[in-house]
């Protein structure tokens, strides 16, 4: 089941990215007393009170002042910037969250009161039958929490004073973000057709091969990379069962995403990776693989999702008897963190192998459905720990009791052990790669889970 997504909106360096990290808990976006510096991570999994959900740091926009009159609060001038291209952004920014999420946290700054800025989002987001929720950061004394009765004016509902900085008040917002969560996403609930995510950077023929594989034009194809905006699903028939492809915008490394638009679709292209079963990561053959392609493979793998590699443009690359197998061996060597997933070189142009990447995707599915006996399992666990003993003192040696595989999609095992803090990554690392020698699980991250006997 998905988890609810919670977004946070609103003007730049109103304190967004201090309030997502104060939430995860964690130090993930980028913070700079500066406009528009949130350019790194843009979500992350959060728990309040145990309800689990998605929240995701829109990020700011910058606006130009040139072009209209400054207002107290506004930000600072920022040359060769359109105040078109502003208003646009706002809107964009506030259609997203009513988009993509399910809870609208509008986070506004005490210390300047209400800004054009403010109204602005705030005018797109009253459109919404979306929970929306206001924020109020930086009210970090008495003075400025008593300040933010102010805020009622902008018509969203009681405002929560708070200090993403010291952590004032971040409890109370937290409380009315799950009261107002969904029970449920109900969504993918009863659909158990294999979903197909096409990721990848922007101009390696995404769309192209999308197209291949419908036959017809379903989405625009273009040279211009970052043409494809929207997350587009289409679902199709091959090998008598129903397949979703879904086309992503393609996702550019972490500092290069551009705000605005470039963002928007990130975050879509990362919802896609969320939905999918399988996601096929497409490569450009004609280029080295690149920090980025490692990026998006970091993304799918973070998310568990099983994934083809699929090398688009073959035709264009000279060929000899040993040209398929050293571009194999160097994303082998590049990606070597995913050394299970299978590569497939294609041709959207020719259509050369385009037509394997649904076999390999259905293949992939069954590996992601793989279920191992709880017989076999401990058979395996015993020979695994009797050919590589865990290392350590006699008295605080790691000892394994049983294990069993709690479920699939990915597949998830859990080992009974004697103290699960004497697992060092190393040994957790053998014993998956001995799992994958006997059963393979091809294209499949595995979850290993280690506990102490006892707990359930």
């Amino acid at each position: 089941m998905a988890k609810p997504v919670v977004a946070l909106v609103g003007r730049p360096n109103v304190g967004k990215s201090t309030l997502f990290n104060r939430i995860l808990g964690q130090r993930l976006a980028i913070v700079e007393d500066l406009p528009g510096t949130t350019r790194d991570r843009l979500y992350g999994d959060a728990e309040w009170t145990g309800r689990e959900f998605l929240l995701i740091d829109t990020g700011g926009f910058e606006q130009d002042m040139e072009s209209r009159t400054p207002t107290p609060g506004d930000l600072g001038h920022v040359a060769g910037v359109d105040s078109g291209l502003f208003l646009s952004e706002v809107k964009s920014q506030a259609h997203l969250a009513m988009d993509e999420a399910d809870v609208i946290v509008l986070v506004v700054d005490a210390t300047t009161g209400i800004t054009s800025g403010d109204e602005l989002v705030a005018d797109v987001l009253h459109r919404t039958e979306k929970p929306v929720i206001l924020a109020v950061n930086k009210a970090d004394n008495k003075l400025l929490r008593d300040n933010v009765v102010e805020f009622y004016a902008i018509g969203l509902g009681d405002p929560y004073p708070v200090s993403a900085l010291h952590g004032y008040g971040t409890g109370d917002l937290l409380d009315a973000v799950v009261a107002a969560l969904p029970l449920f996403e109900a969504e993918e609930e009863d659909d158990d057709r294999l979903k197909i995510a096409i990721l990848g950077r922007p101009n390696v023929g995404k769309s192209s091969l999308v197209n291949k594989l419908l036959g017809y034009e379903r989405v625009i194809v273009s040279s211009v990379p970052g043409t494809t905006r929207d997350a587009i699903d289409t679902v199709i028939s091959f090998d008598g069962e129903e397949i979703v492809l879904i086309d992503t915008a393609g996702i550019r490394r972490r500092g290069k995403i551009a705000p605005g638009v470039e963002k928007h679709s990130f975050l879509r292209a990362l919802k896609a990776i969320r939905r999918a079963d399988v996601c096929v990561l497409v490569m450009d053959a004609t280029e080295p693989v690149t920090a980025q392609d490692a990026h998006v493979a970091g993304y799918i793998l973070e998310n568990y999702k099983s994934v083809i590699v699929v090398v688009n443009k073959w035709d264009l690359i000279e060929k000899d008897t040993y040209t398929l197998n050293a571009y194999t061996e160097h994303i082998r060597r590049e990606l070597r963190f995913m050394d299970f997933v299978p590569v497939v070189f294609t041709s959207a142009l020719t259509g050369k192998r385009v037509q394997n990447i649904l076999s390999m995707a259905l293949q992939v599915q069954h590996h992601r459905l793989q279920r191992i006996s709880t017989g076999a399992l401990n058979r395996f666990l015993r020979d695994a720990v009797g050919k590589n003993p865990p290392k350590g003192a006699k008295r605080h040696r790691l000892k394994f009791y049983y294990a069993t595989q709690v479920g699939v999609a990915p597949p998830t095992f859990v080992f009974f052990v004697n103290d699960a803090k004497l697992v060092h990554f190393t040994y957790k690392r053998y014993l998956e790669n001995q799992l994958r020698e006997l059963y393979e699980f091809l294209g499949t991250p595995l979850r290993l889970i280690f506990r102490n006997r006892g707990e359930e």
